[in-house]
């Protein structure tokens, strides 16, 4: 007895129904065997071939949006589409089953689909991090802004899918509950329009120094999302902040101080104004001789102590190897009050690393204190204990 007919006796099925179901398994084993196939030739032999082509460019980009996940996951879309086209042949006749299993592949495929966009932008993000150019914007806001936009067709397109509804429709419907749906996503919302903001105007780079004394922050940006912008504090705390309050307050960002090469000081000290008298000639004729008046206009008459002290000042940090002569030095009075006359130093750094602009400032003041009685003149201080004693003992 021929096997076909000792299964549809045992079974009790038509021989030409046996028929039929065993020339659809052949059909789906063929069709299975074909895209399984292709894919794995794919991964095998093409993503090499890519890799290889890759490596032996110059460029970067190509290695970020030809990397092995990506062509992986293209990869994976090879078999799903390949079954969606001849599936037909298989279920000919059987026009529910085809209609699931197509509905099925074609969720399967735009889930694909998706995930092959994600990995894409992932990769285009990598690939700006690494330009020169565009390491400091804040990619990652943009790249999860898309990833997101990416994520949210796919969910339409699949829910159009299964309901058999216009894409258009199912966006309609979503009107309606625009209300909740800000309401639920209104971080989300407002983090997305902040950080399109924030990288447009070029506001906020990764790296950047920023201050925001209203919410304790003053440290480095470490990175900046849809949602956060974390900063790591100098006294290495990390300090979270919305991106949209970067938009609607004030903050301070540093680094047009660092790219300009120089820091700023604007320190004062407070002259005795009990102190400021007309040199004497000798005085005059001693700073001759050290050199101090160098570069000093003489009035014609009785020189002021504080005139020449604010000259040699200036001349001083003109010739300082830690200024940068190339801004702006100037040294000038403030308006008297009660505690002196304030006479102020502004000047900048050459460079712009914390700990030696504090050095060079230490060192450039610990100077001219010490220097400043050379001149006759003293720098006002309220008077202490040791100061009332000395007082009390004179007497």
């Amino acid at each position: 007895m021929a096997p076909d007919i000792w299964i549809a006796d045992t079974f009790g099925i038509d021989s030409d129904s046996l028929t039929t179901i065993t020339h659809r398994l052949v059909v789906l084993a063929i069709v299975l065997l074909v895209a399984f196939g292709v894919d794995l030739f794919c991964r095998k032999v093409v993503i090499r071939v890519i890799h290889r082509v890759t490596s032996a460019t110059t460029t970067k980009w190509d290695d970020y949006l030809l990397s092995d996940k990506i062509l992986r996951n293209a990869c994976s879309l090879i078999p799903p589409i390949i079954i969606y086209f001849f599936i037909p042949i298989v279920l000919e006749g059987c026009e529910t089953a085809l209609s699931y299993v197509l509905k099925l592949l074609q969720l399967y495929i735009i889930v694909l689909i998706i995930r092959l966009l994600c990995s894409f932008l992932e990769g285009l993000y990598r690939a700006g991090s690494e330009e020169e150019g565009l390491r400091h914007h804040p990619l990652r806001g943009l790249y999860q802004m898309f990833k997101l936009i990416a994520i949210g067709i796919g969910v339409i397109i699949g829910i159009s899918t299964l309901l058999d509804k216009n894409p258009i429709t199912i966006l309609t419907g979503l009107g309606a509950s625009a209300a909740i749906l800000m309401l639920v996503f209104k971080d989300t919302i407002l983090g997305l329009v902040a950080g399109v903001q924030l990288s447009a105007n070029s506001m906020l780079h990764d790296g950047d120094w920023i201050t925001i004394p209203s919410r304790n922050v003053n440290g480095i940006v470490k990175e900046v999302t849809l949602t956060t912008v974390k900063v790591q504090n100098y006294d290495n705390t990390i300090v979270t902040v919305p991106p949209y309050a970067l938009v609607s307050e004030s903050f301070q960002n540093w680094r047009g101080m660092q790219q300009s090469g120089g820091r700023r000081v604007m320190r004062s000290l407070n002259i005795d104004m009990n102190t400021i008298r007309f040199c004497t000639p000798e005085e005059m004729e001693r700073y001759e001789e050290l050199g101090w008046l160098e570069g000093f206009t003489r009035t014609g008459h009785a020189e002021v102590n504080l005139h020449v002290f604010r000259n040699y000042v200036e001349r001083y940090l003109a010739s300082h190897p830690d200024i940068n002569t190339a801004m702006m030095i100037m040294i000038r009075q403030l308006q008297p009050t009660a505690n002196g006359l304030p006479v102020e130093l502004y000047f900048f750094t050459d460079g712009t690393e914390w700990k030696a602009y504090e050095y060079t400032q230490a060192a450039i003041f610990d100077h001219v204190i010490a220097m400043i009685n050379e001149f006759g003149l003293k720098i006002f201080q309220s008077p202490t204990g040791d100061d009332i004693t000395r007082s009390i003992y004179r007497q």
